[in-house]
């Protein structure tokens, strides 16, 4: 082998080196192994969720051709640069930084088609030319799938975890396991599981109906050991405040509280694995 094989080899086999941004005290990626189970919404109610409970929050839109996050949040305007980088805009409510593709299209309208690449540069562009300030907590919203978004993020951000959303339909065993094992390759904890659209309640006779199909959450729970942070009901509310871009005036404080518990509970019992 010569010198130039040598060198091949060796930058192939060098570790992946993942940074930090100063002032960002945590960073979660929220993810999903296929489409259409409300990851972007579930990524938003949980940084929606921090933001109620005092924490500074922020999310990172990683989905650059589905970029849904302004429009959930109701967050447009026109993007400005200091020193620093990059200014976020805020959300009205909570006051919430977004960075999104779309805040940065003349019109959000037309498509996005870019190659992988372009992609994963945006991505890096999102996280390091970007002012965040000082955040408790970045939210990361990736789009569905393991293939150049995904693994931008997770090969090139210090992340504290990913939290995983599904349904509840036999695929998402699987999709579950491919999480687990991505997630496993890259050395990024899975922190947990939160099952969406799990169940409707009639709103005439408090009857649960598994539109869906039955849950998997046990199965995911006993065959992986990830927990299930919480099993989501279809509600309308969601679906409309969402549309309206006002997703931020959600109200359920149980909802709210047992994601913040599953969130923070899963956190610590890493932060004991990995100390």
């Amino acid at each position: 082998m010569d010198n130039n094989q040598n060198k091949g080899a060796s930058s192939a086999n060098a570790p992946i080196v993942k940074s930090k941004k100063e002032g960002i005290k945590k960073v979660i990626a929220v993810g999903s192994g296929k489409g259409g189970v409300g990851k972007s919404s579930m990524a938003s109610l949980i940084a929606v969720a921090l933001a109620k409970d005092g924490y500074s929050t922020g999310i990172l839109d990683a989905d650059i051709t589905g970029p849904s996050i302004p429009t959930l949040m109701g967050v447009k305007g026109q993007l400005y640069g200091k020193e620093g980088g990059i200014v976020p805009l805020e959300t009205q409510e909570l006051g919430i930084k977004v960075m999104s593709i779309n805040l940065l299209m003349e019109d959000p309208s037309k498509p996005v088609v870019w190659r992988g690449p372009l992609i994963g540069g945006i991505i890096k562009q999102f996280w390091e030319d970007v002012d965040w300030g000082d955040l408790d907590y970045l939210v990361i919203d990736l789009p569905p799938g393991t293939s150049d978004a995904p693994l931008t993020v997770m090969q090139t951000i210090e992340l504290d975890g990913f939290m995983l959303v599904t349904s509840p339909q036999e695929l998402s065993v699987l999709v579950v396991e491919k999480a687990a094992h991505m997630t496993g390759m890259l050395d990024v904890p899975l922190l947990g599981v939160i099952e969406n659209m799990s169940y409707t309640v009639c709103p005439h006779c408090g009857e649960r109906y598994d539109l869906f199909g039955p849950s998997h959450v046990k199965t995911i729970e006993q065959n992986f050991n990830i927990p299930v942070i919480g099993q989501v009901p279809i509600d309308s509310e969601i679906a409309r405040l969402g549309d309206e871009g006002k997703l931020e005036k959600y109200d359920n404080s149980d909802f709210f509280a047992n994601l913040l518990n599953g969130l923070k509970s899963t956190l610590a019992k890493n932060l004991e694995k990995t100390s």
